[in-house]
């Protein structure tokens, strides 16, 4: 579970890519300049991106943590095999 800290740092990103969204699309009805509108697109994905950083990090320094220093070698394999998973399947997109 992710800390408060950690939280309102997620949720604030989360409320500005939520608002910078609403301006892309303001911008596609407004037929803005292409390189503009790709431009906040970029800026959207980079908050994004570090919003899975901060996730990733917490997941890393907690789950994953406890189940590598654990002796079930299952879990072990599995929290691994479920990152790998998710890094997976975005670089199929």
């Amino acid at each position: 579970m992710l800390d408060e800290t950690q939280r309102k740092l997620i949720t604030n990103r989360l409320k500005s890519v939520e608002g910078h969204v609403r301006g892309i699309e303001k911008m596609v009805n407004e037929e803005a300049y292409c390189m503009d509108i790709l431009k906040q697109v970029k800026a959207v994905q980079k908050a994004l991106d570090r919003v899975a950083a901060i996730t990733l990090e917490h997941h890393l320094n907690t789950c994953v943590t406890t189940a590598i220093r654990s002796k079930n070698k299952a879990e072990k394999e599995r929290v691994v095999e479920e990152v790998m998973d998710v890094f997976k399947a975005t670089n199929k997109l």
